[in-house]
């Protein structure tokens, strides 16, 4: 019959439907390039360098520069410090943690779609993930936003799949939904909690499902939640008592709230960007939104999961491109969902893989604002009681690459009271330093009117800085030029070479 036609083409066996072969493609696929470039700044550079000091020092803590950094929770530096203690301190070997991120996301939307459409679609979807470029080089950038939207995802899809016949609970998967949603808020914090509710909750309501949506909140998954998620948090308000306010109150609540945070864009931003990275894939979204008329419930979920998800992201003013990456499983449900009805498809990736390709090797090619080169020649040169001092900027790739065991002192005008009004690297490390002792909050943030004056000690003085700042170390003797670097200068001042100048 022409019904029983039109399905063969969708069940058939075929690579995309082959579960070993699309997740383990997929896992090849997202660690292919991540070697390829060198740590872009200042995300790569700054978190990287947290999960190296982490590693060499306090686990638990995450520190910048010596000092308490509370932006953002620690599972995406675990992670990172778990694969640089397995594979070495490399950037690819940071890297693993949103590739973990990618690789998750796109497994628990192929898990869902399995089940509801068979593993054809499934494995359709995953390829529409796979070479989006979005999908792509968020899977292998090093920040949080990929971690906590492969975390998420896993969660929406746990309590999906644990709710999916009305009335009846599917206990194991709804205790995994609440650990994925523990690992999410260890991610990125709240918001690991509260997006999966976002989709899951009034989706259910959408269709009077309400008593499975109280069942949401089974007293196992609230437990199995405060067990993964709190530990941490509790850890570090116990050490830090003004830690609550800072990581909750001020990086969740202010920060969503507040418009004094850089990268303002307007309301319709992420409507407008995300079909751009999604590229060629954004182009089925046109067929798949008519047919959304008179659709059931469970293809109305991927619209509400993607819109849902960028409507709560375009409220704050502030906006980064990457908080979009929670809402790509809905977009990618979609598409698959269209394109497996056709044979266009294969064009499509072929020509989205190329774009993600072409864009992590042209990063690499160019290395923008890399320190690289002053790094290593910095490790290669430096000796085990040497100190190094960064003039003036947060040169974030230095200490990862020059791999120091003890953090760099920064130089600035720390005395600058616009600097609390700022959302710059000098907020960051003035805001980090008031977690610390006032004696490691003075040796590590460092007044550069008075470099001449540095504490003395037997080990020559490393100075990494910008060529315009020389002028901040000629006044120490014996200073001069190492290196000069694409993007930063090297100096070195002999061993002792401030003591005569430090006041008694």
């Amino acid at each position: 019959t022409p019904t029983v036609r039109q399905t063969l083409p969708l069940t058939r066996p075929t690579s995309l439907s082959a579960p070993t072969f699309v997740l383990g493609a997929l896992a090849l696929w997202l660690l292919a390039s991540i070697a390829w470039r060198p740590l872009l700044l200042p995300d790569e550079g700054r978190y990287a360098g947290v999960a190296w000091e982490m590693l060499v020092g306090d686990g638990l803590t995450p520190t910048l520069d010596g000092l308490p950094f509370f932006h953002k929770p620690p599972l995406s530096y675990w992670v990172a410090m778990g694969a640089m203690k397995l594979f070495g301190a490399q950037p690819w070997a940071a890297r693993l943690a949103p590739a973990l991120g990618a690789w998750l996301m796109a497994a628990s939307l192929w898990l869902l779609l399995r089940r509801w459409y068979g593993e054809r679609t499934a494995g359709l979807a995953v390829l529409v993930l796979a070479t989006s470029p979005f999908f792509f080089i968020g899977g292998q950038y090093i920040n949080h936003d990929m971690l906590v939207a492969g975390t998420i995802s896993a969660a929406v899809v746990g309590w999906l799949l644990a709710l999916d016949e009305p009335g009846r609970v599917e206990r194991r998967a709804l205790l995994l939904g609440w650990l994925a949603s523990g690992l999410a808020f260890l991610s990125k914090g709240l918001i690991g909690v509260v997006l999966p509710l976002l989709v899951v909750v009034p989706w259910l309501l959408a269709q009077r499902r309400w008593r499975d949506a109280l069942r949401l909140a089974h007293p196992l998954g609230l437990l199995v939640w405060c067990v993964v998620a709190l530990p941490w948090a509790v850890a570090m308000q116990l050490q830090h008592p003004a830690f609550f306010d800072y990581f909750i109150v001020a990086q969740h609540f202010r920060r969503y709230s507040s418009g004094g945070f850089n990268n303002v864009q307007p309301p319709w931003f992420f409507l407008a960007v995300v079909p751009l990275l999604m590229l060629p894939w954004s182009l089925y979204l046109p067929a798949a939104l008519r047919r959304l008329r008179g659709a059931d419930a469970r293809a109305l979920l991927w619209p509400w999961w993607a819109i849902s998800l960028l409507l709560f992201f375009s409220l704050p003013s502030s906006k980064l491109v990457g908080y979009a990456l929670p809402a790509l499983p809905g977009v990618a449900a979609m598409v698959a969902l269209v394109a497996a009805e056709g044979r266009a498809w294969r064009v499509a990736a072929l020509l989205g893989a190329a774009i993600g390709l072409v864009a992590v090797g042209v990063l690499a090619w160019q290395a923008p604002n890399s320190h690289r080169d002053i790094a290593l020649a910095l490790r290669n040169e430096m000796h085990g009681a040497d100190r190094v001092v960064l003039v003036e900027g947060a040169f974030y790739d230095v200490p990862f690459y020059a791999r120091l065991r003890t953090p760099a002192i920064v130089a600035s005008r720390w005395d600058d009271p616009a600097i609390a009004q700022r959302d710059n690297w000098q907020k960051e490390l003035h805001d980090a330093a008031g977690f610390a002792s006032a004696a490691v909050a003075q040796r590590q943030l460092w007044p550069v009117q008075r470099l001449a004056e540095l504490p003395c000690a037997d080990g020559a003085i490393w100075f990494v800085l910008h060529p315009g700042n020389s002028g901040h170390v000629a006044a120490i003797p014996g200073a001069a030029l190492v290196r000069k670097g694409a993007n930063g200068d090297l100096w070195r001042a002999p061993e002792r070479a401030t003591c005569a100048a430090a006041p008694r």
